[in-house]
């Protein structure tokens, strides 16, 4: 199935992008989560609109995504959350947890789309994160979640 892309996906390719992919994973992941719509001769007008959206919120050079590499990478961040007994969370923690805490340490506005999880957290404890600057440069963040 021919679908446009919407949003980043990881994998697939840039928001504005035509790509073929599996007709199940298009239905039941990519559309209802609005990361793509289907591809038709009138939706191809859309694609320039989504690109040029993109391009306002996309970091333009590598030069500017090595930048806020350095300010992410200096940002020590915690992340205060409700917490059982034994140190597993009440919850999960969730990109944009991470997007937010980031922010009120003091580091640069991200979006939660950039923030890559390698697996959920559930536990109290140190962890390191991956921000997707730019397809070519990402930074490693690292997040320590604590007890509120």
């Amino acid at each position: 199935m021919k679908i446009i892309l919407t949003h980043e996906v990881s994998g697939l390719g840039a928001a504005g992008e035509v790509v073929d992919v599996k007709d199940g994973y298009a239905r039941n992941y990519l559309i209802p989560r609005n990361f793509a719509i289907r591809w038709t001769k009138g939706g191809e007008k859309d694609v320039e609109q989504i690109r040029r959206a993109r391009k306002i919120h996309e970091i333009a050079t590598i030069e500017q995504a090595n930048e806020v590499k350095a300010k992410l990478e200096g940002v020590k961040v915690r992340l205060a959350v409700r917490s059982g007994d034994a140190g597993r969370l009440f919850g999960s923690v969730t990109p944009a947890d991470v997007a937010s805490a980031i922010e009120a340490a003091g580091g640069p506005k991200i979006d939660k789309r950039r923030v890559e999880l390698g697996a959920p957290i559930k536990t109290l404890g140190a962890y390191a994160t991956s921000v997707r600057l730019h397809p070519e440069v990402a930074a490693q963040v690292s997040i320590e979640v604590v007890s509120a």
